[in-house]
């Protein structure tokens, strides 16, 4: 068995009358999910949060700024054989700046979308978990 640590966020943006989040099709498996990554596979002494503000940026194009942790979630899955216990940790984001056309290979297409069709869109019990811990704060920002 294996242990994976990654980091990412839930980025969103207000305008006068609604909120957008940020989402990611992912090019491996096509399913649509919030951006991270793993947690120093570019540098050994990064920490959660500059992980978090990396990956969002390389597989989105959209630079972020964290405003709170969310709670980490865990779970299993088997990649070339080998079972892994993978545990990431999300941080509420809000967006700066970007362009989402500026995402890398490892994401297919970007989108911001209405916070009322995240649910419905995202492919995974775990982004959905992390989905109802962030739409609770992010009606208080």
């Amino acid at each position: 068995m294996k242990f994976e640590f990654s980091a990412g966020g839930v980025v969103f943006k207000k305008t006068t009358s609604k909120t957008f989040i940020l989402i990611a099709q992912h090019s491996f498996h096509h399913n649509w999910v919030f951006p991270k990554g793993l947690i120093g596979d570019e540098d050994k002494n990064e920490t959660k949060e500059q992980t978090a503000i990396r990956e969002v940026e390389e597989e989105t194009g959209i630079k972020a700024k964290i405003l709170a942790p969310l709670k980490p979630v865990t779970f299993w899955y088997v990649f070339e054989g080998k079972k892994i216990k993978k545990t990431v940790y999300y941080f509420l984001m809000e967006h700066i700046s970007g362009d989402t056309t500026k995402h890398d290979f490892e994401m297919e297409a970007v989108e911001w979308i209405p916070e009322n069709k995240v649910f419905d869109k995202l492919a995974y019990k775990s982004d959905k978990k992390v989905w109802e811990d962030a739409k609770k704060l992010i009606s208080n920002n």
